[in-house]
């Protein structure tokens, strides 16, 4: 990739006007007559927000160009299927839904050739010469069967709110939500204390996983590239935090959050 991006073969898309969603119109003007691969998330890591992808994907084929998206995010929590989003590629990564670390898939749509990633033998179609992990592949697709049924989402989404909420009645304006407001995964929240350090609020909030939304670089605290792209202020980026909830998550754990960041986070 490195040598790629040196070389200048890659267009990025910046966040639009619309907050952190990507307008299909601006992948229709990025497009040209090299233009071999689209490929484009289908939902943010960091804030959550989910990608217009079919819309995207009409306008590849239009073009005649391969269509890539990044599901890691989106499988298990929201409907993702490739006929319905238009996809020629498709990528997942088994521990964002409950299977083992180190096992992933890749959907490739009937009838697309792909050069060979490791020669050798015709492991996976002959795409990749390796021996696979039984155990691992067993693994994901059971989870894979359990993400079928996003029914339990939808109580995580109910969970989310409340901690949204009681955010906003215990901080007011002084937190603020990064990311599209209605276009985003039913289990990310990913908010601002704003005028604060999101990882000094975390090394607070023992037994509490979540992440900050900068990234620490020799010692220096930095805004999140995400956050930057958004155009978020870096006072309020710098006090960024995801709380990514699961299916597990219960209400009790969501009011003991809010009372501890209610101690360690008012400003």
């Amino acid at each position: 990739m490195q040598i790629i991006d040196a070389a200048k073969l890659i267009s990025y898309l910046r966040n639009a006007h619309r907050g952190d969603l990507v307008d299909p119109e601006d992948v229709r003007r990025a497009i040209t007559p090299q233009t071999l691969l689209i490929s484009i998330m289908h939902a943010n890591n960091e804030v959550g927000t989910i990608q217009p992808i079919a819309e995207i994907a009409a306008i590849a084929r239009q073009h005649g160009i391969r269509f890539h998206t990044d599901a890691a995010q989106s499988v298990g929590k929201i409907p993702t299927k490739v006929d319905e989003l238009g996809v020629d590629m498709l990528t997942i990564a088994g521990h964002k839904l409950y299977a083992p670390k180190g096992v992933g898939a890749l959907y490739v749509r009937r009838g697309l050739e792909l050069e060979p990633l490791i020669h050798g033998a015709g492991h996976e179609s002959g795409r990749r010469a390796r021996t696979e992990s039984a155990l691992l592949v067993v693994g994901l697709g059971a989870a894979c069967a359990l993400a079928a049924d996003i029914v339990p989402i939808n109580h995580v989404q109910v969970l989310r709110e409340r901690l949204w909420q009681a955010l906003q009645d215990r901080f007011g304006e002084g937190v603020a939500l990064n990311g599209h407001p209605t276009h985003r995964l039913p289990n990310t929240l990913n908010v601002s204390f704003v005028g604060r350090i999101g990882a000094d609020i975390l090394a607070q909030l023992r037994d509490v996983a979540a992440s900050t939304g900068s990234a620490c670089h020799s010692g220096q605290i930095e805004l999140s590239p995400v956050l930057a792209a958004m155009r978020v202020p870096e006072r309020t980026g710098m006090g960024a935090i995801r709380f990514s909830l699961g299916r597990h998550t219960t209400v009790d754990e969501i009011d003991q959050v809010v009372a501890r960041l209610s101690t360690n986070a008012a400003v």
